[in-house]
């Protein structure tokens, strides 16, 4: 199937937000709390007569969706963006086309597509900045088979999703990541 296909299968933001089980709450306050800088804001509207749009493989279980997401939703209000979600387990056949590193099917991916269905850029699962915390947040925990793993990895989760939802900063870190590959 091509990207226009997978466009038009996929959800609006509404009906994704109106299906949500877990993470919506969250998702929305960062969505209300998020504020593009003003240079973001004019980097943007450059983009505005692109009429981009883009297909967000996600899940709402997913602690880097919580995240990614909404933010993504501020930039594409911006530009008059239309964003379309494809759930990741009902639709391994595009997830799969789009693995991070080859092997994994980490989630959120933002596919953006021009109006011909063009892919004109990918990005996902994390900021490069967000992926360097994690990956230290990881290190420190110990080996799989402690006996405290799982409850160390439990609060790692946990210390992240916090920051994830009250950190302005790594909001900013993430909206310039993402503006940045709308950009190249």
């Amino acid at each position: 199937m091509g990207l226009n296909v997978w466009f038009q299968k996929g959800m609006t933001v509404g009906e994704y937000i109106n299906a949500m089980t877990s993470n919506k709450e969250e998702m929305q306050s960062i969505y209300e709390h998020f504020t593009l800088s003003a240079e973001d804001s004019k980097k943007l509207e450059e983009l505005r007569e692109k009429r981009l749009r883009v297909i967000v493989i996600s899940e709402d279980w997913c602690g880097d969706a919580l995240l990614n997401n909404p933010i993504l939703l501020k930039i594409a209000e911006t530009i008059g963006m239309e964003v379309r979600f494809v759930l990741r387990d009902q639709n391994l056949e595009l997830m799969d086309q789009y693995l991070t590193n080859g092997t994994s099917r980490a989630i959120p991916i933002f596919i953006f597509i021009d109006q011909e269905g063009n892919e004109v850029g990918v990005w996902g699962p994390r900021a490069p900045e967000m992926q360097a915390l994690v990956e230290k947040e990881r290190a420190a925990l110990p080996e799989k088979d402690a006996v405290d793993f799982q409850e160390r990895q439990m609060e790692m989760y946990k210390r992240l999703r916090t920051s994830y939802q009250q950190d302005a900063a790594i909001w900013q870190t993430v909206a310039s990541s993402i503006i940045a590959t709308i950009l190249k």
